[in-house]
């Protein structure tokens, strides 16, 4: 008998058998990547002469840290380190197991190296495990009776305790790039032994950059869409998998108004669009209305808020401070007196220099966000307060812009697929007539350096 087989973990092989045994596993299951050759992404780590793989191909048995966000492969990795490495591959989640448990594995372990035999524990989310806990592993991780391999979506320099990192190395997984998840979701539609390859299943190939668009590096979550994806395209006997079924299985949420009360929303929209096209008569009457009617006026001020950052915008951005003093004065004085302060709102923003332009810049933001993964925040961008993120090229080429004699550094802030990507466009109305000379003398000065470079 196994010394292992009374625990909850398995070893890599047999957990394969059980895969194979287990026909309703979900497709993020059945795909999960059995070589480095299957795997895909996480080059910088896997790729040849990269340190994770010297240090499986040397079956180095130094304990690591994975450190990246959900669904990039990092419970794959460990596996595949199993199997590669012939070690005994047990697995706990800090949120379900104790460490009392865990505890007697480590003991189970060392009496199990004693017999030459290895053992690889894998701990997902490991930073969920306090000091104490981590404490537990230390003994165990220096002796080298078990191969710790934690994995964590939070950064290891604030929540593994430095004993135990620095017995352990820390490598940073990526997410998967949008066309690495495209390719392997058309690898699941293919493969007729753990995919969906059986079903005869065709997809568009809009549909397939959609749901990737939507995952943000995550292949699970893509596997998750894709697998309701084909239940929809199996539903309708259509068997294709269109860019509208691929919506309906993302399910991404849209936020509607409750279509009962029309003449309510009737009301609000006249108002919002007189104010918007500068007559102060129709949004003075329109107002009257609302509140004649027996509207919140409390709702009309928000309404009122809305529409100076949505119209007005940095034209007059009093405006916006005006309508928040007016929300404040029905507040105190109430009706009917405080009516006439949203009045004053009214008819100070129908008469105000008009921009859209911060509204439309921060659509177009929301578009891009909607349609690109989760970009990570460039390294020189984020701040490195311990020597591990110092070490992976935190803050590195941060210039300062206080040093500067302009006080504007040659520096791109935007992630490298948006650089260059431009969303504000300052009116020339009021005073983002200002601003607009103001971000062409930014302009400026940033073409000056680069020329000078």
């Amino acid at each position: 008998m196994s010394l292992f087989e009374n625990l909850s973990g398995t070893t890599f092989e047999s957990s394969k058998q059980l895969l194979r045994a287990v026909a309703g596993a979900p497709l993020a299951e059945r795909m999960r990547p059995r070589t480095l050759e299957e795997l895909m992404g996480q080059e910088h780590l896997v790729g040849p002469g990269k340190p994770l793989r010297v240090q499986i191909e040397n079956d180095d048995t130094s304990s690591m840290i994975l450190w990246g966000p959900p669904g990039v492969g990092k419970t794959t990795l460990a596996k595949i380190i199993a199997e590669t490495t012939k070690a005994n591959f047990i697995e706990f989640s800090a949120v379900t197991s104790g460490i009392k448990e865990i505890k007697q594995v480590m003991v189970d372990s060392a009496k199990a190296a004693e017999l030459r035999s290895r053992t690889i524990l894998f701990i997902d989310e490991i930073h969920r495990f306090n000091k104490a806990q981590q404490d537990a592993f230390l003994p165990y991780v220096e002796r080298g009776t078990i191969r710790l391999i934690g994995a964590t979506t939070e950064n290891p320099s604030f929540e593994i305790i430095s004993a135990l990192l620095s017995r352990c190395r820390v490598y940073v997984l990526e997410p998967l790039k949008e066309d690495q998840i495209v390719t392997l979701l058309q690898r699941a539609l293919e493969d007729r032994e753990r995919g969906l390859g059986a079903q005869e299943l065709k997809a568009d190939e809009e549909a397939l950059v959609l749901i990737a668009s939507y995952s943000s590096g995550d292949c699970r979550s893509a596997y998750n869409t894709l697998e309701v994806a084909a239940q929809l395209a199996t539903a309708d006997g259509s068997k294709q998998i269109s860019k509208e079924i691929a919506k309906e299985a993302i399910q991404q949420r849209v936020l509607m108004y409750d279509k009962s009360g029309e003449e309510h929303y009737n009301l609000i929209s006249a108002l919002h669009k007189s104010v918007r096209n500068s007559d102060a008569d129709a949004s003075l009457y329109w107002l009257g209305r609302m509140l004649a009617a027996g509207e919140d006026p409390l709702y009309v001020a928000r309404r009122i808020v809305r529409m100076a950052v949505e119209d007005i915008g940095l034209a007059a951005p009093e405006a916006l401070n005006l309508c928040l003093s007016a929300k404040e004065t029905y507040e105190f004085l109430g009706s009917p007196e405080g009516e006439l302060a949203l009045a004053e709102a009214v008819v100070y923003l129908a008469l105000a220099p008009k921009s859209n332009a911060v509204y439309a810049a921060y659509g177009a933001v929301q578009e891009d966000i909607d349609r690109t993964r989760q970009e990570p925040v460039p390294l020189h961008l984020r701040n490195a307060p311990t020597k591990l993120m110092k070490e992976i090229g935190y803050a590195k080429g941060y210039k300062y812009a206080h040093d500067e004699a302009d006080k504007v550094a040659e520096m791109d802030c935007l992630p490298d697929s948006l650089k260059g990507r431009s969303y504000y466009h300052p009116t020339q109305e009021g005073r983002e007539k200002l601003l607009a000379q103001r971000m062409e003398e930014i302009k400026r000065i940033r073409t000056g350096k680069r020329s000078s470079e």
